[in-house]
């Protein structure tokens, strides 16, 4: 096993990496496992940038591999919000202040189509870096649904499957979730990646 640190305190989104990256020969850590890891401020202004941000604080604290995600909810009516602000929208880390902000800013519009996008970044101590992106496609729906995922899943609808992020269990939800697509083409280049850097 290989360990490698996902550069995240929130244990939802450890739980979907753990998930999928242990069956892949990795053993799991976040940043729960290293207290003299600071806080890490994400002032990028992209899902990339933040991500690197994040993997490379790692890196530098710990001198171990790191994964990071950034991640968030684009919604074209409301000019891509709330885009890299996604966990900090109304309130940081606040589920139910940052729905009920986009349900706001949303009142009136027809066009309800949002985007969950994930950008992973995997840097070595080398320096060495693999970057990849995953996107679903839904609509923004008017009220919760779903007691599962987290953040806005439950306001996220998927049509081809009839239901919210909310209602999906985590394995239907890893399957065809942004952070699924993305970490599945991270496995897909993860092992020639990992020996030729």
């Amino acid at each position: 096993m290989t360990d490698l640190i996902i550069a995240t305190n929130n244990p939802n989104k450890a739980r979907e990496f753990k998930e999928m990256l242990e069956p892949h020969g990795f053993h799991i850590k976040t940043l729960a496992d290293f207290p003299n890891i600071p806080p890490i401020k994400e002032t990028g202004t992209t899902f990339e940038e933040n991500a690197t941000i994040k993997a490379k604080t790692v890196v530098d604290v710990t001198g171990q591999p790191a994964l990071a995600d950034d991640s968030g909810l684009l919604v074209p009516a409301i000019n891509n919000e709330p885009g890299v602000y996604s966990a900090r929208y109304a309130g940081d880390h606040d589920d139910a202040a940052n729905n009920q902000k986009l349900l706001s800013r949303l009142a009136g519009k027809k066009d309800r189509s949002a985007i969950f996008r994930s950008c992973l970044v995997l840097l070595k101590p080398n320096g060495a870096k693999l970057v990849v992106n995953g996107d679903i496609h839904g609509e923004i729906i008017n009220e919760l649904r779903g007691q599962g995922g987290f953040g806005y899943d439950p306001l996220f609808y998927v049509p081809q499957f009839n239901k919210t992020m909310g209602e999906m269990t985590d394995a239907q939800k890893n399957a065809i979730s942004h952070r699924g697509r993305a970490t599945q083409k991270l496995v897909d280049q993860i092992d020639a990646w990992w020996q030729a850097n």
